[in-house]
């Protein structure tokens, strides 16, 4: 208390005039429109300024959240726009509701491995979120893989970054289709194998699922061509596909389910035996 007493009186003079001169500017201020309305409008600015960068730093406290929002929204309209393209893909429209075949589930990937022969992701979500095996992975850009194992609360995907991983795929502008699997090479490049020789293949076409299977529909896009040759021996093509995919960087993906999945599966298994 001693010090406060003794900075007061060391520094009586300087203070004495700063309050002098805060008054002075206040009554100023108080008598005069034009001061007033400028005061005014400097604080405005000063203030709009200082919650402006409250606001922003609460923002990006809130990514995270506004982040799962988004995902979660986005899940949703994948499950309605894959309904709404294969309602309209079909010659007939039934005139009862039409039911989507496809749903899908959002997840994060908490492990991925992309320099193995055999590659694998784990995401977060398993068996009390309705995840089974079977159903495809995709993230935003392109096709991932295919759910292997499921726990209560995890799975794993098997990549398609695997020399055990075989999922149909086309080219987009045709309906000309093969089989994409991996070399264990390049992370980012797969192979597309057994391509008609018929097939008008170009480098940069866009290579799509075919819908050939129950786990994925058709069209979710997997790359370009990079370049491609002709096996003469069997006539088919080998397409060196550039995935949209960074498989090295897969944080949120979705999980697709096909509820017609074990129906197609049955039929299928009959017609085997």
């Amino acid at each position: 208390m001693q010090q406060i007493v003794n900075f007061i009186l060391r520094n009586k003079t300087v203070l004495l005039f700063l309050m002098l001169f805060s008054i002075s500017v206040l009554c100023i201020i108080q008598s005069h429109s034009y001061h007033k309305s400028k005061f005014i409008n400097s604080a405005n600015f000063v203030t709009g300024g200082v919650y402006n960068s409250i606001n922003n730093i609460r923002e990006y406290f809130n990514l995270q959240s506004q982040n799962d929002l988004l995902v979660n929204e986005n899940a949703k309209l994948r499950s309605l726009l894959s309904s709404y393209e294969f309602e309209t893909s079909n010659s007939v429209i039934d005139s009862l509701p039409f039911k989507g075949i496809y749903a899908f589930y959002n997840a994060n990937v908490i492990k991925n491995s992309y320099s193995l022969t055999n590659n694998f992701l784990t995401i977060n979500k398993g068996k009390n979120d309705n995840i089974k095996e079977d159903y495809g992975v995709i993230s935003s850009k392109g096709i991932v893989g295919i759910i292997d194992k499921v726990s209560a609360n995890y799975a794993s995907v098997l990549s398609i970054l695997s020399s055990t991983s075989r999922i149909s795929a086309q080219l987009k502008k045709t309906n000309h289709f093969g089989t994409l699997k991996w070399d264990g090479k390049k992370a980012h490049i797969i192979q597309l194998v057994d391509v008609e020789k018929i097939a008008p293949v170009m480098v940069g076409d866009t290579i799509i699922t075919s819908g050939r299977s129950s786990i994925f529909p058709k069209g979710i896009p997997i790359g370009t061509i990079a370049n491609y040759h002709l096996d003469a021996a069997k006539n088919f093509y080998t397409l060196n596909i550039k995935l949209f995919n960074d498989m090295t960087n897969i944080e949120h993906v979705y999980v697709i389910k096909n509820s017609d999945a074990n129906e197609i599966f049955n039929l299928e298994a009959s017609l085997n035996d």
